[in-house]
């Protein structure tokens, strides 16, 4: 147990370090981890270290998707819903189809079904990686909302079809028809339990007399206890997370205080941040286990199987991306469609952000060693390698190369937006008129017998005349105290009903929204602790 601490500590101090370091060089913190683990691995001396998959899926797996889950523009996943629905379930069937024929009819003694099971290890992108490639690019808001879109389903989609291959495997029966039906059946199940499990916690946030930590606990608390139900009953404990997650975020403004958000985003970022960490390195210290077990294939004939998945899935995505874009502009014509002329660009982009990681590990590494009769899993070590080598090639070679493409090919955003400044200044414009009016009705008295309250007519007066202009040019003692906090307090719900109304409008961004929610939560929480 000591050791195992000391290893822990060891581990977040390097994490530490190397992201300081990598963001010194410039290069996206996940492919500098992988390459960094993978380094220290090969130093001799170096504890080996062999992770446990139920530890992925059941201790990293919930937090990084219920924040994923969280941040998500729910305007943009619903403006984009048919192609990412389309990379998440299409793209991941396809993907495995495609790895199961390519492996089954060249690896010898490698099955249809152990294909199929491997194409479900490998077929989801990791959106963690590409997101943080995208964020030192200058790349349009569409491609980083169908990406962050399709990495909050996919994962689900591979994991069934991972689940449905290996029991085909140790059973040595696949029925079509079961599978298909129980893959909707485990999908949607998934998305009621997590929204059922999500009404419990919003009734407990919304009635019950809880604190600002117990309402941070019980947003830590949430995920895991979504997860774990799902998979108790047999259903997607994925898709629990991120409906559950999509759910609890939309109602934030209600069931969260100011206090609880400030302190609760802070705390978030850091736990996202080691678990982040903590994964990325973990892959690559993975190798000298990994290799270790590769029994009965030399490194070569290994290498060559791996570089030819991965040339698999990677040309595969490419192409799914580029039909898809055909078939949006064929079938705009008889259906509604976000984008009927989608172009070419923006799906170069997204093809070759296929990055994979740490889903991918974990559904590897939980291949059981042994089948039903005690017999080895065959092929298991292979199947791990082949994962790998997959990670790596496309987490490293994608990711260092993905900026290269982005400014080759020079992709434009689908949609015109108003820039973000502006949008931003069209918020407070609406804010303080929606504030002003409530005062001058609600408070006309106080405004001529409180100085401070007078004052503040004035300020926001001032305020909105500055905001006007700006926008033109883009396009007191104890009683009076009190007073002035309790009509401040009153301003705030008004300006946050108003801005719950604006976060409707598809002309105003969520991040825009979420900037102006921070700032009157920093005013509020002024108001409850006032610097003296």
């Amino acid at each position: 147990m000591h050791q195992t601490l000391l290893l822990c500590l060891a581990l977040m101090l390097a994490v530490s370090l190397l992201v300081m370091i990598g963001q010194r060089l410039r290069i996206p913190v996940p492919i500098f981890l992988v390459i960094s683990g993978l380094v220290v691995s090969l130093i001799p001396g170096i504890p080996r270290i062999e992770v446990d998959p139920e530890l992925i899926f059941l201790i990293f797996l919930p937090p990084l998707l219920y924040e994923a889950a969280w941040f998500t523009s729910w305007k943009e996943f619903w403006r984009w819903r048919r192609i990412i629905i389309v990379l998440a379930f299409g793209l991941v069937i396809f993907t495995a189809f495609a790895v199961a024929y390519v492996s089954s009819a060249v690896m010898p003694g490698f099955t249809l079904a152990m294909g199929f099971l491997l194409g479900g290890i490998i077929s989801p992108p990791d959106a963690v990686a590409a997101t943080s490639v995208l964020k030192e690019v200058n790349i349009s808001k569409t491609a980083i909302s169908i990406l962050e879109g399709e990495s909050l389903v996919n994962d689900a989609a591979s994991l069934i079809v991972f689940r449905f291959a290996l029991a085909a495997v140790l059973s040595g029966t696949f029925v079509w028809q079961e599978a298909s039906i129980d893959f909707l059946v485990v999908t949607f199940m998934g998305i009621v339990v997590g929204l059922a499990v999500a009404c419990v916690f919003y009734a407990i946030h919304r009635w019950l007399p809880t604190s600002t930590r117990i309402s941070i606990l019980l947003t830590f608390l949430a995920p895991y206890i979504m997860y774990m139900t799902a998979e108790e009953f047999k259903v997607s404990g994925v898709m629990a997370v991120v409906s559950g997650g999509l759910f609890l975020s939309n109602q934030s403004h209600v069931i969260l205080n100011h206090s609880s958000r400030i302190q609760g985003t802070g705390m978030w970022a850091t736990v996202v941040f080691a678990l982040n960490g903590l994964v990325f390195i973990l892959i690559g210290l993975e190798l000298p286990v990994i290799i270790n077990g590769l029994d009965g294939y030399s490194k070569t004939e290994a290498i060559l199987y791996a570089l030819l998945v991965t040339s698999v899935i990677i040309v595969t995505r490419m192409l799914f991306t580029i039909s898809a874009s055909y078939f949006t502009q064929f079938i705009g014509r008889y259906i509604t469609v976000a984008q009927r002329n989608p172009g070419l660009r923006g799906p170069i982009v997204l093809g070759w952000a296929g990055m994979r990681g740490v889903v991918s590990l974990a559904s590897a590494l939980s291949i059981p060693l042994t089948m039903g009769n005690g017999e080895p899993f065959p092929h298991r070590n292979l199947i791990l390698f082949i994962t790998f080598v997959v990670i790596l090639v496309t987490l490293v070679f994608q990711g260092l190369t993905l900026p290269l493409v982005i400014r080759w090919v020079q992709p434009k955003d689908l949609v015109k937006r108003i820039p973000e400044d502006e949008q931003d200044t069209k918020i407070r414009l609406k804010l303080l008129k929606v504030a002003l009016k409530h005062l001058h009705e609600n408070y006309a008295e106080e405004s001529g017998s409180n100085e401070l309250v007078e004052n503040l007519k004035n300020r926001m007066e001032s305020d909105l005349h500055q905001t006007k202009r700006h926008l033109d040019s883009l396009e007191s003692d104890g009683e009076n105290v009190a007073q002035y906090n309790e009509i401040m307090t009153d301003i705030i719900k008004v300006k946050r009903d108003e801005l719950h109304r604006l976060r409707s409008k598809q002309e105003f961004d969520d991040e825009v929204i979420r900037k102006e929610e921070a700032r009157m939560d920093l005013e509020e929480e002024k108001l409850d602790h006032p610097i003296r």
